[in-house]
């Protein structure tokens, strides 16, 4: 995540409240999988609208709060800031339907996988595009996950798309974030923003159009259910977000695998998804290659 630039950096140590925002939003994310299951019959494209529309007045609430609407307006006016936070929404959509697609279609362990591979996707990113120097534990963290792929698209006939995706468009959605020149919260906002018009267009027309809105043609409970979504979206990014300022990045590191580890709970003892051989070595495989990874920025720390 990205911060002000206007507003002092926060020293790089750890806050029990810092550990106590980051632990919340890792939690409410963990427990997302359920969330999704409930919307399962309502088509993720409509989901993912939802999820923009009654997510922008909540971010604009916080924004209004902390004083920061004159970022936006600057951002507005910059064409190229418009621009990246147009790319930026782009790859964020794409993670979100192509988790809400996954948890409703039974396949909560490949997005489990995806968020596994993301933090060993995210090195190699840095690596290519930021020149960043690999460690040897960082590079056989990144072959075992690689491995790991290829065990499972050697078992499936095809690669793990949604694993895949989940990595790829998060991977990316973060590097390029990193070049916005807004912070995380005014960020979000103007994604959001940029998204609205056209999620509420597709709104209207499936609630007047089509006949196929779920918004209050199907009752209070799906009615509830999408205007939740604008909670469960905004709200974790938001903890995040404050969260991450008064943390350690490798505290951070760490932490990032508290959600896909409770979706990978959630997906095989709640949601019954079976394992099979090649995940069962697949899994281990990322594990070990996470624990590499970790260990690693453990040690550059207590170098720092």
């Amino acid at each position: 995540m990205s911060t002000d630039a206007s507003v002092p950096l926060a020293k790089n140590e750890d806050s029990p409240r810092g550990f106590a925002f980051a632990l919340t939003a890792y939690l409410l994310w963990g427990f997302l999988p359920i969330y999704m299951k409930a919307v399962a019959h309502i088509s993720p494209a409509e989901v993912i609208a939802h999820r923009i529309v009654w997510s922008l007045p909540l971010a604009g609430i916080v924004l209004i709060v902390l004083g920061r609407t004159q970022d936006i307006r600057a951002a507005l006016s910059s064409p190229r800031m418009l621009a990246m936070a147009a790319l930026t929404a782009a790859l964020i959509t794409v993670n979100w339907g192509t988790y809400v697609w996954a948890i409703g279609a039974g396949h909560s362990l490949d997005a489990a996988l995806g968020y596994f591979i993301n933090p060993l996707f995210s090195i190699f990113l840095g690596a290519v595009f930021l020149k960043e120097k690999l460690q040897p534990l960082q590079i056989a963290a990144i072959v075992l996950a690689a491995l790991a792929v290829a065990i499972l698209a050697l078992d499936s006939g095809g690669i793990p798309w949604v694993a895949l995706t989940l990595a790829i468009s998060w991977g990316f959605y973060a590097l390029l974030r990193k070049t916005l020149p807004l912070g995380p919260n005014q960020g979000f906002f103007l994604e959001v923003l940029i998204l609205s018009g056209p999620a509420l267009l597709y709104i209207l027309y499936l609630e007047f159009g089509s006949g196929q809105g779920h918004f209050y043609r199907t009752g209070l409970a799906d009615t509830t259910l999408l205007l939740g979504c604008g909670v469960i979206t905004a709200v974790p990014l938001m903890i995040y977000a404050n969260g991450a300022k008064l943390l350690k990045l490798s505290t951070i590191g760490i932490m990032q695998y508290i959600a896909p580890t409770m979706i990978f709970l959630i997906a095989v003892f709640v949601f019954h998804e079976p394992l099979g051989t090649a995940r069962m070595i697949a899994f281990p495989l990322i594990w070990a290659g996470l624990f590499l990874y970790s260990w690693s920025m453990l040690q550059a720390s207590r170098g720092r």
